[in-house]
């Protein structure tokens, strides 16, 4: 009998825009059952490093993925099994590229959605033009949030027809009672498999969308965190080099 795993590949902790503690993410993780998960906290790494020290000091059952989601001049962008940080404010094209020869992989979340910042159909069509080391990975299909899921049948549709590329679901979580709300099916248990998965294409996104009152819970605070304190963070490391 195969074996399916399931991985929530975007995930945000307090040390970026999100609202709970690594601790509270793991937990949250492990009570969902979730085999793989990924911290990608904007444009900072160092999150998903603690937490990828944290599972393995608990001996946890969740895998970690080190990942960030990086601010690109077209939209966000998700860099996973990366060991640094990509530019902030880069074009998408050199993003995908520099993510690829660092030897992670690249996924559109929310994609095409004019709620949140994030990748056009335009500047996916000339990433699929580009080709190679300029293509992205995957593509976010299944997110629970509005945001995720305004424009989704536009991007199934373009996906299908044009991009080709793994179709995977993530949580988009900021705080850590929605993480495992959208997740990744594939086949395996491991990173490692879901990579495979990933490159061979055979994931499939699946979950359930937030109910208003999950989309409430706490969204003034993560806003002020999202586009008052995390900008000021961010300006603060780039003009003193901190990390």
């Amino acid at each position: 009998m195969a074996v399916t795993g399931r991985a929530d590949m975007q995930v945000h902790s307090d040390l970026g825009d999100g609202l709970s503690s690594i601790e509270e993410i793991l937990d949250a993780a492990e009570r969902a059952r979730l085999d793989v998960i990924a911290l990608t906290d904007h444009d900072d790494i160092r999150g998903a490093f603690s937490l990828r020290d944290l599972a393995a000091r608990r001996s946890s059952p969740v895998e970690i993925v080190t990942g960030v989601e990086v601010t690109t001049r077209s939209g966000h962008l998700l860099a996973l099994w990366i060991e640094d940080d990509i530019p902030m404010f880069c074009a998408l094209a050199e993003a995908v590229a520099r993510v690829h020869r660092a030897g992670g992989i690249t996924i559109v979340p929310h994609p095409l959605s004019y709620l949140t910042f994030s990748v056009g159909e335009g500047a996916l069509r000339q990433l699929e033009r580009a080709g190679g080391e300029w293509m992205v990975d995957g593509i976010e299909l299944r997110n629970p949030s509005w945001a995720g899921r305004v424009r989704v049948r536009r991007a199934e549709w373009l996906n299908a027809n044009l991009l080709h590329v793994a179709a995977t679901g993530s949580s988009d979580a900021h705080h850590c009672d929605l993480v495992g709300t959208c997740w990744t099916d594939f086949a395996g248990r491991t990173a490692a498999d879901l990579r495979r998965a990933i490159v061979e294409r055979t994931t499939v996104p699946d979950g359930r969308g937030w109910s208003v009152r999950e989309h409430l819970d706490g969204a003034a605070k993560q806003q002020w965190r999202s586009m008052v304190r995390q900008p000021f963070r961010r300006a603060r490391r780039r003009v003193t080099g901190s990390r």
